[in-house]
């Protein structure tokens, strides 16, 4: 836990010991009126007290406490601001190193417990170490300087009161050992749960024509069920091994009565020297008490610091490494890749697509041309081989320049809830107005926004709801335009369309596509009759290269696909 602490707060390691300061200040000002009330009353057990020495003992103690309410603000705002700062930054870094993954990463885990990390688990870091903080330095600090105060006064009764704490930490180890057992449960039952509401959430409408909303949908119920069982186990379990430990320390405060009223019977302590273990033996063990149930829950928060620690510590892809492509041909030199260990997607790949030309990829389904695609704009890395951007392997090439090269227009678009017009924008942030409209003009994406109320500042709902399949492939394109990267990568973005917007999508594509290397994924094999060079796929491995011409003289896998087509467009229902 201590690792997983310094990791995180390095985060913001200058203002760590001014926190600490503060606290141990606070703790200062909350020991003293205790302090002080001694003085009264070793003052008021002498021969002749002096009350005017009395009275000025009170109002010291009534100036502390009007400070200790400064230094108590003063301590709270400090804590706080730096809890919520270093919760603002590591949320930064979070987001920052998950950009730099493959998207491995993503396929090997949840949505939802990629969210719980960014959200919950660094909710439950600023939550309780925001608080826990204070009580951990008051109990540290305040127990120490206490325990010699009353070693000053009699060591025998100090002693007998620190007897309690070596007898408590085997019920603090079996409760710490516990939640650390039933943490990791609770949080994934937590994360599972969160997960399973974000797919109800996104399958509402196919839910609903099935009848399975509500009550009927008990894969969700049971989520709920299972993190309500495991959040009761992980909260009454380590419970009584706390209490009990709270117990020794009332039975070790009653037996340092016993031992302080055996000693005053025999004349060996006073009655100012007893009624001071009285005071502050029983304040000995108040932050000891509220420090047991932190350290549980910062055992607890442990789990969360785990989990933020291990994103953090992910490989990325990103390389210290900056050359820089002197032109924009690709070359795929024996390429191998898998998504899964010990299964090949794509085997010995080699193909080379000259700069400002058109290279179509052509095969059944799971033959491999998606992940060519998602191969060259470094969704994942290659398992083997190189693939080599004006002679430059990708992987020596910086993210931030890399993906400056490249433009991607897929059959699925993904639309953020936002405008129409700041949709069109994340292809070039830093983009004129101007700029923006005219990508939009030739994308066709104002024939369609003069229709709607709000124009180009339509919001357009989460992942573009609100729209036509259409509009949002014309809102890519005119984002991929606006981009102007030399590359362009296509999956068929006409395939889904009516025959109207599939005219105008052509459309923005030919206006895209001018100049550019475009790797063009063909579903449609008309529409690629004039790509420079087209290369068929059959499980992961190419078949077939050539011209369009040259592939139907062939008769091989491309000249059947393309009799298929041919048929299959005079069907009719």
């Amino acid at each position: 836990m201590i690792k997983n602490l310094k990791y995180v707060t390095s985060f913001n390691s200058k203002e760590t010991g001014k926190v600490i300061l503060w606290e141990i200040i606070h703790s200062i000002f909350i020991a003293a009126p205790s302090g002080i009330l001694l003085v009264i009353i070793w003052e008021l057990f002498s021969e002749q007290p002096n009350l005017t020495k009395v009275w000025s003992v009170v109002g010291l103690m009534t100036v502390m406490l009007f400070l200790q309410f400064f230094v108590a603000s003063k301590s709270m705002v400090n804590s706080n601001l730096w809890v919520y700062d270093l919760s603002t930054k590591l949320r930064i870094a979070l987001g920052n190193r998950i950009q730099k993954f493959s998207l491995g990463f993503f396929k090997k885990r949840d949505p939802g417990e990629i969210a719980s990390v960014m959200l919950q688990d660094v909710a439950n870091f600023e939550g309780i170490f925001g608080h826990s903080v204070g009580n951990l330095s008051s109990a540290v600090f305040g127990t120490t300087v206490l325990s010699l105060f009353l070693f000053v006064y009699d060591w025998r009764l100090a002693l007998c009161l620190l007897m309690a704490l070596p007898l408590i930490y085997p019920f603090l180890a079996l409760a710490n050992y516990l939640v650390s057992k039933m943490g990791r449960p609770q949080i994934e039952a937590r994360n599972n749960m969160g997960a399973k509401f974000l797919e109800y959430v996104q399958g509402i409408q196919h839910l609903k024509s099935y009848g399975m909303v509500g009550e009927k949908h008990k894969v969700l119920e049971d989520s709920f069920k299972d993190l309500k069982s495991k959040s009761i186990k992980l909260e009454a379990v380590p419970g009584p091994f706390i209490v009990t430990a709270a117990i020794v320390f009332e039975i070790g405060f009653l037996a340092m009565i016993a031992l302080g009223l055996y000693y005053l019977s025999g004349n060996t302590i006073t009655i100012p020297v007893l009624i001071t273990f009285l005071i502050m033996g029983y304040n000995l063990y108040s932050p000891l008490k509220v420090v047991m149930v932190d350290y549980l829950i910062l055992r607890y928060m442990n789990e969360s610091l785990n989990r933020i620690v291990d994103v953090m510590e992910t490989p990325t892809m990103e390389t210290t490494i900056n050359e820089v492509p002197a032109n924009f041909d690709i070359h795929f030199e024996d390429v191998s890749f898998g998504y899964l260990e010990k299964q090949t997607t794509l085997e010995a790949i080699n193909f080379y697509v000259p700069e400002q030309s058109m290279l179509a990829l052509v095969g059944y389904s799971g033959s491999g041309k998606t992940t060519i695609a998602s191969l060259i704009a470094r969704f994942w890395d290659v398992d083997h081989g190189q693939i080599k951007i004006g002679g430059i392997d990708i992987r020596n090439i910086h993210q931030d320049h890399f993906y400056e090269l490249i433009s991607e227009v897929f059959q699925e678009v993904y639309l953020f809830d936002d405008t129409i017009y700041n949709n069109i924008k994340i292809g070039k942030p830093n983009a004129t107005k101007e700029e923006i409209l005219e990508a939009a003009d030739k994308a066709e994406v104002l024939s369609f926004t003069w229709e709607l109320k709000e124009g180009m500042d339509t919001k357009v709902g989460e992942g573009g709801n609100k729209l036509s399949g259409g509009q949002k492939q014309r809102i890519s394109i005119a984002r991929a335009l606006l981009k102007d990267a030399p590359i362009v990568l296509l999956d068929e973005a006409t395939a889904s369309l009516d025959p109207e917007n599939e005219i105008y999508i052509q459309q923005a594509i030919q206006e895209l596509v001018k100049s550019k290397t475009v790797i063009v994924i063909a579903h449609k094999l008309a529409t690629i009759q004039k790509a420079n060079q087209i290369v068929v796929l059959e499980e992961g491995q190419i078949v077939e290269k050539g011209t369009h011409t040259e592939l139907l003289n062939n008769e091989h896998i491309y000249r059947k696909m393309w009799d298929i087509q041919q048929k299959a467009g005079g069907w009719k229902i």
